[in-house]
């Protein structure tokens, strides 16, 4: 995740990175579960995880929660990536295909939408073939703080506009 040049893009590439290794670093549940972050960007970030013969239900099959899991921890690394705390507003998933004991799971998540408090994000799991397993729309909304105080932010964030130049709601 190195950068090669500067200015606006190298500078959110950059709060992107110290708010997920804030988060990473008080994200137990992501850490339990073997997941790893592989990318991060301004709304955007993929997760991967093995799944483990403790993760499997009563078919044999990987659980729909872990894959769940998996989709959400995606979700919370992208719409966090500003720097502005967010959490889930909702959630869903719809499962495509079942995943195996030893499948390695790639949950990528990418912004659709961010104004005012409100963003949403779609979520891509896939295997290690390509397949698609599930997919998954996230609904985020922003709290008060910042994940890093002395990173900086979104510079709309920062001047009570959202990502795409509209008037927004104060951070909260």
């Amino acid at each position: 995740m190195s950068q090669t040049h500067s200015g606006p893009e190298s500078e959110s590439l950059r709060v992107a990175q110290l708010a997920a290794r804030r988060m990473w670093d008080e994200d137990k549940a992501s850490q339990a579960l073997g997941m790893t972050l592989a990318d991060i960007g301004p709304g955007f970030a993929v997760l991967s995880m093995t799944v483990r013969a403790d993760m499997a239900n009563g078919h044999g099959m990987c659980h729909g929660g872990f894959m769940f899991l998996l989709a959400d921890s995606a979700f919370a690394f992208a719409c966090n990536s500003h720097n502005q705390r967010a959490v889930a507003a909702g959630a869903e998933i719809h499962f495509v295909a079942p995943a195996k004991v030893g499948d390695v799971l790639t949950a990528q998540a990418t912004e659709q939408h961010r104004e005012g408090r409100s963003g949403f994000y779609d979520v891509r799991v896939t295997d290690q073939h390509g397949a698609l397993i599930a997919l998954f729309r996230g609904r985020s909304a922003t709290i008060k703080g910042l994940l890093v105080e002395d990173a900086g932010s979104d510079p709309a964030v920062e001047q009570g506009r959202t990502a795409d130049g509209k008037a927004g709601q104060p951070r909260g």
